[in-house]
């Protein structure tokens, strides 16, 4: 499968937390990801649908694999389920760290910026993208 011909799946902001989230994908312990309803909107973007193809992308630019999404929901922030917060592949235990870690995400500068609201904050009622995936090509990552 050829990557370049895939859209750009960024997760995160690059940096520490994408190189982590990358990592999970490619040794395959990340199969879930949450996303914002108001980011898609803002960037312009249409939500994910099953059976989309994207290549993951690193912190420095690379296509380092291809992923498909095997389902979508979207539903209020307080409905988050813990199947999808430990799929998600970063050591939660329970829903309620999983939100603390995403709201520190959603809460911080970057985000915010992103977004173009400083004040951006999130709450029971906030619509979440759930997505669902499977790894289909790890890419061949250069040294370095």
């Amino acid at each position: 499968m050829d990557l370049d011909v895939l859209p750009p799946a960024e997760f995160g902001f690059p940096g520490p937390l994408r190189d982590l989230l990358v990592a999970a994908i490619l040794d395959g312990s990340k199969t879930s990801t949450t996303g914002l309803v108001s980011a898609y909107a803002c960037e312009g973007e249409p939500l994910p649908r099953a059976g989309d193809r994207c290549a993951v992308v690193d912190s420095a630019g690379r296509r380092v694999a291809g992923i498909e999404v095997t389902e979508v929901r979207v539903v209020p922030l307080g409905e988050v389920d813990l199947a999808h917060a430990v799929d998600e592949g970063e050591g939660y235990t329970s829903v309620a760290d999983w939100r603390a870690g995403h709201e520190e995400f959603w809460h911080g500068p970057e985000l915010r910026a992103a977004l173009g609201d400083p004040a951006f904050t999130v709450n029971d009622t906030t619509p979440v993208v759930l997505e669902r995936f499977r790894l289909i090509t790890p890419g061949a990552v250069p040294p370095g």
